[in-house]
């Protein structure tokens, strides 16, 4: 089984499920650390088999390690969508609330700079053009059997990154209160909404237009 490692540019925490990332696995038309050049395309097969067969690419760290034992070659998580696109081999996990898992995500989120910083794939080169001339990458990979995608700590190439990785961690007491302001309530409304619901502030009319006007700007200030 051949490996391509690839580098980590940044990681953002967003809202939305709970430890999840994107990035790229690969990026096409770029020399990786082992002289070879992937072609777009070349995930084609693997992919639409995988998506036909529910046999999808293992999420491994660091390739599995030695692989001497179980724990080694069991997967932190899942991949939930693998795509080309013009950049590269586009991927979308969700990390195992596990142990290893949950050891993952937090190397993942950490300030001022994620502890993990690189992808790596592994892969059975199927089809491929050799060099022809010294200049020439090594190979030039047409079709790949695409094996496993791990979280990688030592990158080799610094083109593919993960370019998000969202958090289960909701809005802070803080950031709630000051939504709240921010869509027109008063600080004490504020505080009395995060204490006991919009019904603490029910002495309002229902019909209230300023507090119609405000719970839209909650909506919409929530929503960005």
């Amino acid at each position: 089984m051949d490996r391509a490692s690839f580098g980590l540019r940044e990681v953002k925490l967003a809202g939305g499920d709970a430890m999840t990332f994107s990035g790229y696995g690969a990026v096409f038309d770029n020399v990786d650390s082992c002289g070879d050049v992937i072609i777009k395309g070349a995930f084609t097969e693997t992919l639409d088999r995988a998506k036909s067969s529910g046999q999808w690419p293992a999420m491994l760290m660091q390739h599995g390690g030695l692989g001497l034992g179980a724990d080694d070659m069991t997967p932190v998580g899942i991949w939930t969508d693998l795509e080309e696109d013009n950049i590269g081999l586009k991927v979308t996990g969700k990390l195992a609330d596990t142990t290893r898992g949950r050891e993952a995500y937090a190397l993942l989120k950490m300030e001022p700079r994620p502890a993990i910083d690189g992808l790596s794939i592994g892969y059975i080169a199927k089809s491929y053009e050799p060099r022809s001339r010294p200049e020439d990458p090594r190979r030039k990979l047409t079709k790949v059997d695409l094996l496993e995608v791990s979280l990688v700590t030592f990158p080799a190439n610094a083109k593919a990154r993960i370019g998000a990785v969202k958090s289960a961690v909701g809005l802070t007491v803080k950031d709630a209160e000051e939504a709240l302001r921010d869509a027109g309530f008063s600080r004490m409304e504020a505080k009395a909404i995060l204490a006991k619901g919009f019904k603490a502030i029910g002495q309002r009319e229902a019909g209230d237009g300023d507090q119609v006007a405000a719970l839209q700007r909650l909506i919409s200030t929530i929503s960005r």
